[in-house]
């Protein structure tokens, strides 16, 4: 692994387990999924909307049963893996590199008795600790933006899947026409120096031997996603007092702000992007 990678894993895990970031993800997402979510009106709370791009995802892969194996990249708390769990019997591998989401991911699944259908993993998700041709159903939502090697992690993907699996993911992207410079205030918040694109993924996918299933271009849901995120910090910052620093909230405002405003502009993209492995 190159140093580039292993700073950009070694940074985005020292976030996710700050306390800063877990106490926020808990009391402002509700601590059950921390992802763009897919919203029927403005005001809808972003544990229902996040709930719904789950269900979208799963509605457009092939019916799971408890012989399904699925591996969940950047799963962070477990609650997509939960709720394909409880809705179809599937097994789910949640890898993620937070070891603090891991443990909360691993006591909120023996509460609800699902330690046997559910594996939590740490680690990062370019170099995957599985064996070749082991998962029928590669998943994730909004985590590749923090590898510094996106084409690595699709290349582990296609080993660990089957033939014939699926792969389905979203991620926070740059519009394909996105004109060079104007994003870095948004590179500086994740502390990275790009951002993928649908055409990027396209191009990786076909690279690794998937075909295209479909691509669902979802990107007004990534503006909505952060202004509602921003209202409902805004709102919890009485609840957030002695949980959460005052720098990080201020922090997470303005990032969320820069956010909020490239994609106003146009410089973003988000949806939900489905790819086959070549049998």
């Amino acid at each position: 692994m190159s140093r580039t990678e292993q700073q950009a894993i070694e940074t985005a895990r020292d976030y996710y387990n700050s306390d800063d970031a877990d106490n926020f993800y808990h009391i402002v997402w509700g601590g059950e999924d921390i992802h763009v979510g897919l919203y029927a009106s403005t005001d809808e709370p972003i544990r229902l909307a996040s709930a719904r791009t789950v269900e979208r995802m799963r509605a457009m892969l092939p019916p799971m049963d408890a012989t399904t194996r699925m591996l969940d990249l950047g799963a962070g708390y477990g609650g997509a893996a939960r709720n394909n769990v409880l809705a179809t019997g599937c097994h789910v591998t949640c890898l993620n590199l937070s070891e603090k989401e891991n443990e909360r991911n691993r006591e909120k699944n023996a509460i609800l008795d699902l330690t046997d259908r559910i594996e939590v993993v740490d680690g990062p998700f370019e170099d995957l600790p599985f064996d070749d041709e082991s998962f029928d159903v590669v998943w994730s939502e909004d985590a590749f933006l923090h590898s510094a090697d996106r084409g690595k992690v699709l290349s582990e993907a296609a080993r660990v899947l089957k033939p014939g699996g699926h792969l389905i993911f979203t991620d926070p992207m740059q519009a394909d026409d996105c004109p060079d410079g104007v994003l870095q205030a948004v590179y500086e918040r994740i502390h990275l120096d790009s951002l993928a694109s649908f055409a990027y993924y396209r191009e990786k996918a076909k690279q690794f031997g998937f075909t295209t299933v479909a691509i669902e271009d979802h990107t007004p849901q990534l503006t909505q996603h952060y202004t509602r995120v921003r209202e409902e910090l805004l709102a919890s910052q009485d609840d957030l007092e002695g949980h959460v620093s005052d720098a990080y909230v201020e922090r997470m405002l303005q990032g969320l702000q820069h956010w909020i405003d490239a994609g106003h502009e146009g410089y973003l993209a988000w949806g939900i992007l489905h790819f086959q492995k070549q049998g």
